[in-house]
């Protein structure tokens, strides 16, 4: 038996932070970063909730890959202020660390059921509505996803008033961030019919409407399709999981710093190729891995099917590399400028043997060594 359930809330569309005038908390610790505050976007977040009178206090400590030493800071501080809901406004950083922050402060002080309220300010991530989040422990390099339904908010909302701003860098990383989670869980072994439709619907806005968010900020059309393309990305790859192209980004995070959706989109098309055993090499086959027919439909769905199947999936591979040079994403780690050939191979074995263990790998459409691991990151370096 299989089972699909969506616990949050969604609250989405013109004006959908009123939705915190009316909801049934008193005392609300929001959690976000040090630029919501310095950019005044909080102003946003707490008119509302001052309308309602409703008490709140403010932890912006958060910073990039949730840190466990920050996340120790949030929990110290939520057990100081007791709330009775979290409100998480920021990206995945953000939310991931409210979402560890009142896990652990509930373990730690158990006092009854605290809500969560998340707010995404980046159209990527999809943790608004996901189980999942992870965690960076800095001294060692290594990234850990925790996965549990008590981390799961309880409501999400969606303003596209919150991401107008987004500079295009960063557009681009969190909107190769969505494809690459509405791909992967499409051709997750764990994928099913919701979680499918879910991932098609994401494939296809981000078709039509991410290169539009990137090129005019103010196309607040492009901006609100995006954000809930992340969104229901996220809701398709919490059922499905995801696969080794996260496995391997999340290394490439902890390692080197690099932005995890800028990460996702340097190594997709290289995934692509590994797990339908498709490259430019390839010609016509009498079989193709299970994958192969996946891939083929989401390029159908981006009006990129060809006469055959080696050509259909060497369309997608070509289309998301079109989409990163037009949004100026580098294609390999050399082209990124700021690490070392010397420490990049040096962090390979490391990096691959993380990645193997990562939590994200048990449903990648084809099972990888070791070795194959190491052959990606390798072809990443450069062309």
């Amino acid at each position: 038996m299989n089972t699909f359930e969506m616990k949050t809330a969604i609250h989405f569309g013109d004006n959908a932070l009123d939705r915190l005038k009316e909801i049934p908390y008193k005392r609300v610790l929001i959690i976000t970063d040090p630029f919501v505050v310095q950019s005044k976007m909080i102003d946003l977040i707490t008119a509302p909730l001052n309308s309602a009178g409703i008490e709140y206090d403010v932890f912006h400590d958060v910073v990039p890959d949730a840190p466990v030493d920050k996340i120790a800071e949030g929990v110290k501080k939520f057990l100081q202020y007791q709330p009775e809901a979290v409100v998480a406004v920021g990206g995945g950083s953000a939310i991931d660390s409210s979402k560890a922050i009142r896990e652990f402060a509930l373990k730690i002080n158990n006092y009854g059921k605290v809500g969560l309220i998340a707010i995404p300010t980046t159209s990527g991530t999809g943790s608004e509505v996901t189980s999942f989040a992870v965690v960076n422990d800095t001294a060692a390099h290594v990234k850990y996803p925790l996965i549990s339904e008590s981390l799961t908010a309880d409501e999400a909302i969606l303003d596209a008033e919150l991401v107008k701003s987004v500079p295009p860098a960063i557009t681009a990383d969190t909107g190769m961030d969505v494809f690459t989670h509405a791909l992967e869980s499409y051709v997750s072994t764990a994928h099913n019919e919701f979680s499918s439709a879910l991932a098609e619907k994401a494939i296809e806005i981000c078709g039509v409407f991410l290169l539009r968010a990137y090129l005019d900020g103010s196309d607040m059309h492009a901006r609100k399709k995006m954000h809930v393309a992340s969104c229901l990305a996220g809701l398709s790859f919490n059922t499905a999981g995801l696969g080794i192209t996260h496995s391997m980004a999340h290394q490439l995070g902890a390692m080197f710093h690099i932005p995890h959706g800028r990460a996702n989109a340097m190594l997709l098309p290289h995934i692509v190729e590994f797990n339908s055993d498709i490259n430019k090499h390839s010609k016509s086959q009498k079989e193709y891995l299970p994958a192969v027919k996946r891939y083929a439909n989401v390029a159908h769905i981006l009006g990129l099917s060809n006469y055959n199947k080696v050509m259909t999936v060497r369309s997608l591979v070509n289309w998301i590399q079109f989409m990163q040079k037009e949004m100026n994403i580098p294609l390999t780690i050399q082209e990124l400028g700021t690490i070392a050939p010397e420490e990049y191979f040096a962090a390979i074995d490391k990096m691959a043997d993380a990645a193997l263990a990562d939590a994200c790998t048990v449903n990648n459409p084809r099972v990888p060594t070791k070795e194959d691991i190491i052959k990606i990151y390798t072809k990443l370096w450069s062309f």
